[in-house]
């Protein structure tokens, strides 16, 4: 992986943010839908905090009890903590991390905003990485992820900060994307496969053997084998912004490559005002489009659902 991979993530994920996607989408919702949410887990939380981004739904793996802590290690718009929220009741709580500045900004709003107009009083947002966790040791019973753990470089030490904040038989419950097979060398070194959770994805068998070694026991990866071009589903797919310099992320095209195609759309274009002062740039799933057109992904990769249990002496 380049070494400024994590700069590339971030402001993908932030322009993703500011993106206005939502489940009031109908692409962004069968995207959900595909990866195993209900529409009435759907309808129970603010519109914004799913973007299509799902590869997997962790809450149904979790089996998350009253007055359980759960943290979602990357947790986007909050689509994950506020359906745990609601499962482990006012006396649990649910703590969200993520990287990226706009994402816990849009979090922290949807939070705000509620369900039915009630706030979350269980639910919080910590900005940080998921392999340096500002979490104390042992301080939670379950750790949830959903297609996030691919994207950082130093997985080994995401196992070990997952085993860290683990109380003593304590579970983790994660969705996320692995390999079946090698990457063609095209494909691994895609900016646009990288971002798009493929390119930094490891092994199945590596997966696990990573959470044995960070000290995990009864540790399962299980192939899905769900159709990974579900990301085609969403809206606005017209590959037409000019990226900025250094951020292409088409298949094929590494750091430094761009094109001068122009803007044609509201979601392919930040709008004027937002933060970014680069050039307008594509949108994730226009970029994930584009490389299930060029390559059988579903060959390479696979959505996985991912336990592990923390020993009780441990």
């Amino acid at each position: 992986m380049q070494p400024d991979t994590t700069a590339i993530i971030r402001e993908k994920y932030g322009q993703t943010a500011r993106s206005g996607l939502s489940t009031d989408d109908a692409g962004v919702a069968a995207v959900a839908k595909a990866f195993g949410y209900s529409a009435e887990e759907l309808a129970s939380i603010p519109a914004q905090a799913n973007m299509g981004l799902s590869c997997g739904n962790p809450i149904a793996l979790a089996n998350l009890k009253k007055g359980e802590v759960v943290v979602d290690l990357g947790s986007g718009g909050g689509l994950d903590v506020f359906l745990a929220a609601k499962k482990v009741g006012p006396a649990g709580r649910a703590i969200g991390i993520d990287m990226t500045p706009d994402m816990i900004d849009l979090a922290r709003r949807n939070a705000a905003q509620g369900a039915d107009g009630q706030p979350y009083t269980n639910a919080e947002f910590r900005l940080g990485q998921i392999d340096a966790l500002p979490l104390a040791d042992r301080s939670v019973d379950v750790v949830i992820s959903n297609c996030v753990i691919n994207l950082a470089e130093d997985k080994q030490r995401v196992f070990a900060e997952m085993f860290r904040v683990l109380r003593p038989g304590g579970r983790v419950a994660v969705s996320d994307i692995a390999l079946k097979e090698e990457l063609p060398e095209a494909l691994a070194h895609s900016v646009a496969a990288l971002v798009g959770c493929i390119a930094g994805a490891i092994r199945i068998d590596a997966f696990e053997a990573g959470l044995r070694a960070a000290g995990f026991r009864d540790v399962a990866v299980v192939d899905t084998h769900t159709d990974l071009t579900a990301y085609a589903e969403v809206d606005g797919q017209a590959g037409c912004c000019s990226p900025a310099p250094g951020l292409d992320p088409r298949p094929g095209l590494t750091v430094g490559q761009s094109d001068d195609a122009p803007c044609c759309g509201p979601l392919c274009c930040e709008p004027a005002g937002s933060a970014a002062d680069t050039p307008v740039r594509k949108p994730m799933h226009t970029d994930l489009a584009e490389l299930f057109e060029r390559y059988d992904v579903n060959r390479y990769a696979a959505s996985v659902k991912v336990f592990a249990v923390k020993p009780a002496d441990a």
